[in-house]
């Protein structure tokens, strides 16, 4: 058996948020800085595990303030927890190009379980003869499960900031040259 490494290409894909503010919008963001590559046995993606690792400095909601409160104590303590984690266990197929991924996500120090919706986007050769794959997933989590529990209560009702997180990914991935016999 080998396994093939697909390199993620950051510079072509992206991890995106979105959660509820007030109760009435949604803020967005994303984070600029992260690496991540597939193993893939025998080039059969249904057995593909992934690990990414997030810069979690390089939240990135439009707002320096907010970007600021987001990486302190309150929310992510990057001084305390530089990165989140993300490692794809195993692949559950779903119908044609779509499945579900199963791994494990960790943000300060909290591991837990989640399952991306992904689809396959299928693949192509780049203008330089690199083979290239993309995928788009999606999945949502309750921030509280990972320790991001900082709130307000709102004056009207509600609070300040939602439990629910939006996550939504694009990876292009390029498929190295060397594969590793197993």
């Amino acid at each position: 058996m080998t396994t093939q490494t697909w390199q993620i290409d950051s510079a072509h894909s992206g991890i995106h948020f979105s959660v509820r503010h007030l109760v009435i919008a949604k803020v967005r963001g994303q984070f600029g800085r992260w690496t991540g590559a597939l193993a893939v046995p025998d080039g059969d993606f249904s057995r593909a595990t992934v690990d990414v690792t997030i810069d979690a400095t390089s939240i990135d909601t439009g707002v320096a303030d907010r970007d600021a409160h987001l990486r302190s104590a309150d929310f992510f303590d990057v001084e305390k927890f530089p990165e989140l984690t993300f490692r794809g266990r195993r692949i559950e197929s779903k119908s044609g190009d779509r499945f579900a991924l199963v791994g494990d996500l960790t943000i300060r120090g909290t591991t837990r379980e989640v399952v991306l919706d992904v689809e396959s986007a299928g693949q192509t050769k780049d203008p330089w003869g690199n083979l290239r794959a993309g995928f788009a997933g999606r999945t949502s989590i309750d921030r509280k499960e990972f320790g991001l529990t900082w709130n307000q209560a709102l004056e009207a009702g509600g609070v300040m900031v939602g439990d629910k997180v939006e996550i939504e990914i694009e990876v292009e991935a390029v498929r190295q040259d060397a594969t590793v016999a197993a």
